[in-house]
């Protein structure tokens, strides 16, 4: 259905809205202020959420809360919580009685007047959409329109969608959550690198990559992909949007590109297609570490490169210094500096974050976490092969997960390398404060997601910073 189908639809039968997170609070907020009756459903009691059931008992909204939540749903239009699987409970059941399964995202992108830039990936996809979305923003502004951020980060933006125009960007952050159930893809779609990631939530590593795909669905006019990823370059078949291929290695345009490389020639990113050359912003301008930051405004700078100036590229790189929670100082304690990379989830990041400060000359490094169900040998290999990480320290339910790969990453690398386990977080960083003498760093880069023990990675990031502060 598309964007009036779905509303009218909506005030005809009314709006099953499964999951009180973030997104679905505006959305309520929205329909509501349409005349659309909402069922708003959510594990969470009513003593967990007043706050929440207040505002929702004021808007006209009836609740269903508690263990039943995901029962007898009646089949209407049905909007999910990103992290609710599709065929979780008796979803299913409503849609084999007619019910019509959405999004508070797929509402946005079918209602939305605006330009939509859509980023995905297993890593960066944060940094990446936070440069694009200042790079758009300055753009909207010079054509009189206005730039936004949204999806995984930023603000819901469906209760905004009657205030968009045409002159309008949105930058948009898409988790394969999201991206999972979606028909409509993004103008410009960027995949920044795809790794194994959320296994204990997607049935297997091919359907977590088929999420990642739909961002090169239907409406997809440009993708921008990373070359030196396997998976990633492999996606070029999966769409027929113009591809533009990106690499920070020191590689030649290949042969077999033919709808664009981004690549760094003569100290600048350059855009190179059919022989003609154009350069970007030079490498010196950035001012995030790490190649794979490189990378990240690689991607950022092909997706706005047809409406962002080269004076707006520099004006970004010269102001951004990188996001909260990736390789933020965070305080220095008896000469020991410690730095807040809480965002780093997986493997592949805490790798990045390793390789970005291999400058250091020793590290205590703290890992572990939520289990995803994902491999942790190439944290181990990295671990290893970064000879400034002297001590690690583990903590959360993956401690011993990554101890054993560690274990079996230094039968092939051998070094010296102290491994400490503190099961409790706050104790975990006390252990490495302790444990790092003065010219260390301390590095918070948990290669995990934080649900054993937090909210979210933001909240994790900020304990790390009050633990710092109070030593």
């Amino acid at each position: 259905m598309n964007f009036i189908e779905t509303m009218e639809r909506c005030k005809r039968e009314g709006a099953v809205v499964i999951g009180l997170g973030t997104s679905n609070l505006p959305l309520i907020r929205y329909l509501t202020s349409h005349g659309i009756s909402v069922e708003a459903r959510d594990r969470k009691t009513e003593d967990a959420i007043p706050d929440t059931v207040r505002e929702l008992t004021s808007l006209g909204a009836s609740l269903v809360l508690g263990e039943g939540y995901l029962s007898d749903i009646p089949p209407r239009v049905i909007f999910r919580s990103p992290g609710i699987r599709p065929d979780a409970g008796g979803i299913p059941d409503a849609l084999a009685r007619g019910g019509f399964l959405t999004s508070e995202m797929e509402l946005f992108f079918a209602g939305t007047r605006a330009r939509l830039f859509g980023v995905t990936g297993s890593d960066g996809k944060t940094t990446t959409t936070t440069i694009l979305g200042k790079l758009l923003a300055l753009a909207a502004q010079r054509q009189g329109g206005e730039g936004y951020v949204g999806g995984n980060i930023g603000c819901p933006l469906v209760d905004r969608t009657d205030d968009m125009t045409d002159r309008d960007l949105a930058a948009l952050e898409l988790s394969s959550f999201q991206l999972m159930t979606m028909t409509d893809a993004p103008e410009v779609a960027v995949v920044t690198n795809v790794t194994p990631n959320h296994l204990n939530w997607h049935v297997d590593y091919e359907e977590y990559i088929a999420a990642k795909a739909t961002i090169l669905g239907a409406g997809c006019r440009r993708a921008i992909l990373n070359y030196e990823n396997p998976i990633t370059r492999s996606m070029a078949d999966r769409t027929s949007a113009e591809v533009v291929f990106f690499s920070s290695q020191a590689i030649a345009v290949p042969e077999e590109v033919t709808g664009g490389f981004l690549y760094v020639k003569d100290g600048a990113i350059t855009y190179a297609k059919s022989g003609e050359e154009r350069a970007l912003l030079p490498v010196s301008a950035i001012r995030l570490p790490g190649r794979h930051n490189l990378e990240n405004y690689m991607a950022a700078l092909g997706a706005a490169m047809d409406v962002a100036t080269a004076e707006e590229m520099a004006a970004v790189a010269a102001e951004f210094t990188g996001v909260a929670h990736r390789i933020e100082p965070v305080g220095e304690k008896r000469g020991v500096r410690f730095y807040n990379s809480s965002i780093d989830s997986t493997p592949t990041r805490t790798a990045a974050a390793l390789h970005a400060m291999e400058g250091e000359e020793s590290i205590t490094l703290i890992c572990g976490g939520y289990d995803k169900n994902i491999p942790f040998l190439p944290l181990g290999e990295a671990i290893l092969q970064a000879k400034n990480v002297k001590t690690v320290v583990l903590t959360g339910a993956t401690a011993d997960k990554i101890a054993a790969a560690i274990l079996e990453a230094a039968a092939k690398t051998p070094r010296a390398l102290q491994v400490l386990t503190e099961r409790d977080f706050d104790s975990a960083v006390r252990l490495a404060a302790r444990r790092t003498e003065a010219g260390g760093i301390v590095l918070l880069s948990p290669a995990c997601a934080s649900f054993d023990a937090f909210a979210n990675f933001e909240v994790r990031g900020n304990r790390f910073r009050a633990l710092v502060a109070a030593l």
